[in-house]
């Protein structure tokens, strides 16, 4: 299944650089270890990179900090004929600065309803939005940080932080389960299990693969008389036959 998702993948996202008249922004986000790295690197591997961009959100810059919230965010939405990948996105606003305590729960409020008009604005521009919420699940999460502190593939991703963010764990569930049901109606979330990867990589796939169909976008049309003598008497001579 994969396989044939990926080939037809491949087919869908050069049609869709080709029309250039359309986006489409993938949204990953998700507890820390549940793989937002790897399905990145498994899903978009038979992908024309050309097409093709990704951006991961850090702890902001004094100069991101300086500005409005989506600042940051906005400046990386997808041009026509693109996909952009977030890895983390603006949701970080409304999830890591409620559990670390710098914003409060109205603050929060507000920003729910900013970020669903912002998402109205990229749709409105012709930006389809697809928004995956990676699971995993606490033991499995657990054993993940493990690997980071014992594979030396992975050590590069281990941090202190990373067993404290777990033992926040509960605190993360509930905003992000505020997250899904403020900012889901018009755009939905995708909630991605993530404890088999096999599994976590087939429904992203599958449903970036939908989702382009939908959008159905084309290969624009010759941009010449294929009718006209000089054309045809060109394409006689050295047209494939």
């Amino acid at each position: 299944a994969m396989k044939d998702l990926t080939k037809e993948f491949d087919e869908l996202q050069n049609r869709l650089y080709a029309e250039g008249k359309q986006s489409l922004l993938i949204v990953m986000q998700g507890l820390d270890g549940s793989g937002k790295d790897g399905a990145i690197k498994s899903v978009f591997k038979g992908i024309n990179p050309q097409g093709l961009s990704v951006v991961s959100f850090k702890k902001p810059t004094p100069e991101e900090m300086g500005h409005d919230f989506l600042w940051r965010v906005h400046k990386h939405a997808p041009m026509d004929g693109y996909i952009q990948i977030f890895n983390r996105s603006h949701y970080e606003e409304v999830l890591v600065v409620r559990v670390d305590g710098y914003i409060d729960d109205a603050t929060a409020q507000k920003r729910f309803e900013i970020i669903n008009h912002f998402e109205q604005l990229l749709v409105s521009n012709g930006t389809q939005i697809i928004k995956f919420y990676m699971h995993v699940s606490s033991k499995e999460q657990l054993e993940r940080f493990a690997e980071r502190m014992t594979v030396p593939q992975k050590m590069w991703k281990y941090g202190p932080e990373d067993l404290e963010k777990h033992k926040q764990r509960e605190q993360y569930i509930k905003v992000y389960e505020e997250a899904l049901e403020h900012c889901g109606p018009d755009f939905p979330w995708v909630v991605v299990p993530c404890d088999q990867n096999w599994y976590k990589e087939y429904l992203i796939l599958k449903t970036i693969v939908e989702t382009l169909r939908e959008m159905n976008p084309q290969y624009p049309k010759a941009k010449i008389d294929i009718t006209d003598p000089t054309v045809k008497a060109f394409i006689d001579k050295y047209g494939k036959k």
